[in-house]
């Protein structure tokens, strides 16, 4: 295995590294600035279109979609160092190249499964940054992290489906830019074969009998990047039958098609995080001082930055690996290796900024420095595209199936 960037990656990284310098970093304040004067907190800040038609014209667009047609033709091994780079500034850098959660995902749906015509309608604008999307599985009346409890109905009548449930969580789906929800539910309930029984299907916005109710809070953060987290309702919700992505009982097989580049591109992203969280500690270390001495001479303080080196160093080849079994093997054969990254990233990201936090202090915990937001995302990780324990459940099976 050789991990070596090619000459593409190189030259992509330092393009998006001076983007970064020259336009995210100075852009961060702006943007909250922006946003307190809005009428929507929802809406978006001039800054941030800004920063897209930039990227746009420095070709730095769609960079996640392996297919040179509609994205940038990288490979997972290609992207992963960039979505790296993006998980620096997450409230910004991914917005502003398009390759934001829960867009990816979606637009990967739409490329994998979707039909021309859905190409047409939704795949393009959302490939042109003209629309968002919102991705609807999580329901609060059951355990979401078995993907079988889903109990949304979408019910075939004629030449339409008939959908009703609550879903929670679904990101995306405040932003009045959000055209079209990509909806999973059950179109055979009694089917024998669980894993048959889902379907998703393509739900517009304006469809009479969604509501998006209200805005969940993320650690009281509304996480405005991410278009808000809702929680949406589906009554007598009716669109056409050419709507269903793929075919019935789809869905559960469609998911996890979606979920594996989606778990490569959050583990960089949190990668990301911890370096900018490891750069943080260290200006804060030789800037403070401390009971007659420097934070950066405090014992505590060096195993902190020593470990969190340690740390993100593993993570970054284990996760390299894995995008690198992905473009080789495909994504079952690389299973083992996904599920390690998602149980071990988010869990080691975490520890790295909460240790940055207790560096800074009160200031760790305020607005005033990127920690706490960089935080509440990592931690809540843990929990999307899967919790830790179920991840855990599976590796152990495979494990323990070479001895039973």
């Amino acid at each position: 295995m050789d991990f070596a960037f090619d000459a593409r990656t190189e030259e992509l990284r330092t393009r998006l590294l001076a983007f970064m310098d020259e336009h995210v970093y100075p852009a961060e304040k702006t943007a909250e600035e922006q946003r307190a004067e809005l009428a929507s907190p929802w809406d978006t800040p001039r800054i941030v279109e800004e920063l897209k038609a930039e990227a746009r014209r420095q070709g730095l667009w769609n960079l996640f979609l392996p297919d040179a047609g509609y994205g940038a033709g990288l490979t997972n091994l290609q992207y992963a160092p960039l979505a790296e780079i993006l998980g620096r500034s997450p409230q910004l850098a991914p917005t502003a190249l398009n390759c934001a959660a829960p867009d990816t995902g979606n637009m990967e749906v739409l490329f994998q499964f979707g039909t021309d015509e859905q190409k047409k309608r939704w795949l393009e604008p959302l490939l042109a940054g003209e629309i968002r999307s919102a991705f609807a599985m999580t329901e609060p009346d059951v355990a979401s992290s078995d993907a079988t409890n889903i109990e949304t109905r979408i019910t075939r009548d004629g030449d339409s489906y008939v959908i009703n449930g609550r879903k929670w969580f679904i990101s995306g789906a405040m932003n009045p830019d959000c055209a079209v929800f990509i909806v999973m539910g059950k179109t055979d309930p009694e089917g024998t074969d669980i894993r048959r029984q889902q379907s998703q299907i393509l739900v517009p916005r304006d469809t009479p009998g969604l509501e998006v109710r209200r805005a969940m809070r993320v650690y009281g953060y509304e996480d405005h990047s991410h278009g808000g987290h809702a929680e949406v309702v589906f009554k007598d919700v009716r669109v056409p039958a050419t709507n269903l992505i793929g075919e019935e009982g789809g869905g559960f097989a469609i998911a996890q098609a979606r979920l594996g580049p989606g778990r490569i591109h959050h583990c960089m992203r949190l990668i990301g995080m911890a370096e900018r969280a490891i750069e943080l500690m260290c200006r804060r270390a030789v800037a403070r001082t401390a009971f007659g001495k420097p934070l950066a001479e405090q014992g505590v303080v060096r195993n902190w930055i020593a470990d969190a080196r340690v740390t993100v160093e593993q993570l970054r080849l284990l996760v390299l690996k894995t995008a690198w079994l992905m473009d080789t093997v495909g994504n079952r054969g690389a299973h083992t290796e996904i599920q390690s990254i998602k149980i071990a990233t988010p869990r080691a990201v975490v520890g790295i900024l909460d240790q940055a936090v207790q560096l800074y202090g009160a200031g760790g915990v305020s607005q005033d420095y990127p920690l706490a937001e960089l935080w509440s995302s990592a931690r809540t990780l843990r929990l999307a595209d899967g919790p830790d324990e179920v991840h855990q459940r599976s590796l152990a099976h495979r494990e323990l199936k070479k001895y039973l």
